[in-house]
């Protein structure tokens, strides 16, 4: 199978829609699944903000969801489910409980509270509404960086953002990813141009600059978010989707789920720290049967990680800096468009 966009949505079976505000600074992304989605999830960060995740647990009774929220906002973000769930309402979509239809929207957020944004918005914040205009916008092409839920994000040195990728398996199978970049640490070597991801990179997708010839021990000196005694306290996280077109059970999504966390150990310097929220949703749309269940399982994973982690450079090498004084650098703005090593 040839992939034609090198997003999430090249896996058959869900869509991806956008909403942010620029004033706010913040925004929402939302992916709506075609059919109900096979879903777990696994939080590895100190720090996470999520929202009806213990229904994705193996030993839960329900058995599909609706659509996967990845918001900023830190707790206010959550109530972007509640304008998810509005819109598939209004379009009979839902698990039913008798006569009772109820979408089903699992969420994680991140915090972008402090990016210079006004965040003054009254008695009720702007999410619900993000989240219904952001589930308006689903389709299968959209806009990477500054965008969606990856409007108002940042790393410890960098601009973050939106990012998404995709590959398929030896068996056939399509495997793609969805991040939030708004992590703790850095996705670069040293001073940069290049991206810790550097070595997963599929053809010039973030820039094609490779990997440095040697890292050397200064390159990899630790610097977070808030390490500096002026700077604003540490909270971030990372957030992401990974799916597959495969069938999976609760299950096999929770050891994907899992093993996709590979990817942000891979994509940034560093990731699960106590700080950060990272917590990482996986879906499987049904499309295609397993045949080697073992097998088909394991690739699906690998490959997953290896999605999230160019993912997370794709995310902050198509973002764009905030229109806000003194906000964060893009990678574009401090390496230019084509940086070479």
């Amino acid at each position: 199978m040839t992939q034609t966009r090198n997003l999430i949505t090249d896996v058959a079976g869900l869509r991806i829609g956008n909403a942010h505000d620029a004033a706010l600074g913040s925004g929402v992304t939302v992916a709506l699944f075609d059919e109900p989605a096979v879903a777990s999830y696994c939080v590895m960060g100190g720090a996470p903000g999520t929202r009806d995740t213990d229904l994705l647990e193996p030993d839960k009774v329900v058995p599909g969801v609706n659509a996967i929220v990845l918001s900023g906002g830190s707790a206010f973000g959550l109530d972007a489910a509640s304008g998810v769930q509005a819109y598939l309402r209004e379009k009979g979509i839902g698990f039913g409980v008798g006569s009772a239809l109820v979408p089903l929207v699992p969420q994680a957020i991140t915090f972008d509270l402090l990016n210079g944004g006004n965040k003054e918005w009254g008695r009720y914040p702007p999410y619900r509404e993000l989240g219904y205009e952001a589930a308006q916008t689903a389709a299968q092409d959209f806009a990477l960086g500054t965008q969606g839920g990856g409007y108002g994000a940042t790393t410890v040195n960098l601009k973050g953002g939106l990012g998404s990728a995709s590959t398929t398996t030896s068996s056939g199978h399509t495997v793609g990813a969805l991040v939030i970049v708004n992590a703790l640490a850095s996705t670069i070597i040293g001073q940069g141009p290049h991206f810790w991801a550097g070595g997963f990179e599929h053809g010039d997708e973030f820039g094609g600059l490779g990997l440095p010839e040697r890292i050397t021990p200064e390159m990899r000196q630790l610097d977070w978010k808030g390490r500096s005694r002026e700077s604003p306290p540490p909270v971030s996280t990372t957030i992401a989707l990974v799916a597959t077109d495969a069938v999976l059970t609760k299950a096999q999504a929770k050891r994907l789920a899992i093993v996709a966390h590979d990817g942000l150990a891979r994509g940034l310097r560093f990731a699960h720290a106590l700080y950060d929220g990272d917590t990482i949703f996986a879906a499987g749309t049904g499309r295609k049967p397993m045949q080697d269940e073992a097998g088909d399982l394991i690739e699906i994973g690998a490959l997953a990680a290896d999605c999230l982690t160019r993912a997370i450079a794709r995310g902050v090498y198509e973002a764009t800096a905030l229109p806000y004084p003194d906000a964060q650098p893009s990678w574009r703005d401090r390496y230019g468009m084509d940086a070479s090593p």
